[in-house]
């Protein structure tokens, strides 16, 4: 979560611990009135004028020191408001003029140098008035940068149905905090759904298309019990509003029933599965689909995977901004490496560690937005688990998931033939169990 933006247009400096305990609950009036009043002082422009006078009254230079008061109302301009400043300019010309009398400055040149501290006060002041009022400004846009990412980036609980989750994600427009790659969790009727995927350009360019995918995604995940009807209605929505060039690249994980999740990739980078026994391999499509936005050039519809899934496993979804990261030796990032040596039971902890690897791989600081999502099956009685978001349970087939080493899956596309019912019949020939349309689903 971003912590809450603050207005930062008012003189402010860090105050003394004396100031901490003077504010503290009991604290007398009178103390907390010289706390107040602390707060407003420029205590660090304060102690190099200071500095200053101290030098010139040891060394007992004259005119050789005094140009350097003017060092004190040009740092208060970068740390406090324009009243600090003009504080901060008042004390410097007075110990100016006093020194500048004390040791016979003639009045021509002590003038001039009066006349230039107070230009530089003065221009001080203004620059810290127009710093003050841009701060201002950057807390505001910070605070609805910061509502717009949780209307569109909702935040996704630890616990999701029968899933443990965990979530990672940083923007390229750093102060926005926000841009083209997005993820979403929905529980419904149908199962737990899920789409991470990467808009084309980053940062609040993209953010607009970022709003359009996962609005017709959440909508269309309670309406449609298919999963690549899902894919069809973002297909549609991105055809009418995307421009020719623009496209978007997504993975929608569907879990209709315990032990398999449903995979339709459209030109993502390809999810990791992480088995209980810690083995980390990809999930390849079987047949490589387009972008959602860029079917119609193609006229090839996307393929559903059935991947087997049970207590225990995890599967990451990432976006390029991960795998495309790249050291000063331009080396990319080894994610699967990475999620390899950091493997664990607590999906939190992979994908902090990750996260951290990630950084020090780039020196500090992605230059590309970043979402790392990963997905855990706990290991809970799966009836239980699938009622509390609204599942229906089917008796595994034994059998079927004998060897839970091999990655890919079956799949079924709408170009299959028979259409969807083809593509079941498919699956059922690969050792997939799907309820009769006209038997309830557990017997």
């Amino acid at each position: 979560m971003m912590s809450q933006a603050r207005d930062h247009g008012g003189d402010h400096w860090p105050l003394w611990p004396f100031t901490k305990r003077a504010a503290g609950r009991g604290a007398s009036a009178s103390r907390r009135a010289a706390a107040q009043l602390a707060a407003g002082v420029p205590v660090v422009p304060v102690l190099v004028v200071s500095g200053v006078v101290i030098v010139d009254a040891l060394g007992g230079s004259g005119m050789f020191w005094l140009p350097l008061l003017a060092a004190g109302p040009a740092l208060a301009a970068s740390t406090n408001g324009a009243r600090g400043v003009l504080c901060v300019g008042f004390l410097a010309a007075v110990l100016g003029a006093t020194l500048g009398t004390r040791h016979g400055v003639p009045g021509r040149q002590l003038a001039v140098v009066l006349s230039s501290l107070l230009a530089v006060t003065l221009a001080s002041a203004l620059a810290s008035a127009l710093r003050s009022r841009r701060e201002r400004v950057l807390a505001a846009v910070r605070s609805v940068a910061e509502a717009a990412q949780h209307a569109v980036l909702k935040p996704i609980p630890q616990t999701v149905g029968p899933f443990r989750v965990a979530v990672r994600y940083s923007a390229a427009a750093a102060e926005a905090r926000i841009g083209g790659d997005f993820y979403a969790l929905v529980p419904t009727p149908h199962g737990v759904r899920l789409i991470v995927g990467d808009v084309r350009g980053k940062g609040l360019t993209a953010v607009g298309t970022t709003a359009l995918v996962l609005g017709v995604f959440r909508e269309a995940v309670y309406d449609e019990p298919d999963l690549l009807a899902v894919v069809g209605r973002i297909e549609r929505s991105l055809a009418r509003n995307l421009g020719p060039d623009d496209f978007v690249t997504a993975v929608v994980v569907g879990h209709p029933r315990a032990g398999e999740l449903e995979v339709v990739n459209c030109g993502h980078a390809a999810p990791l599965l992480i088995s209980a026994s810690g083995d980390v391999a990809a999930v390849e499509p079987t047949r490589p689909a387009p972008p959602l936005g860029l079917r119609a050039l193609v006229g090839e519809p996307p393929c559903l995977e059935i991947l087997p899934f049970s207590d225990g496993d995890q599967l990451l979804l990432y976006t390029d901004g991960v795998t495309e990261a790249r050291d000063r030796a331009r080396e990319f990032y080894p994610l699967a490496d990475g999620v390899a040596r950091h493997v664990s039971d607590e999906p939190e902890h992979v994908l902090s560690a990750v996260h951290d690897e990630l950084l020090a791989h780039v020196g500090g600081r992605l230059h590309d937005d970043a979402a790392l999502l990963l997905l855990r099956m706990q290991a809970t009685d799966e009836a239980v688990a699938s009622e509390s978001v609204g599942i229906e349970s089917v008796p595994r087939d034994s059998g079927s998931r004998a060897d839970r080493g091999s990655v890919p899956v079956v799949s079924r596309s709408r170009s299959a033939a028979g259409g969807p019912e083809g593509g079941r019949r498919s699956a059922e020939r690969n050792g997939v169990a799907f309820p009769s349309p006209h038997q309830p689903a557990v017997q």
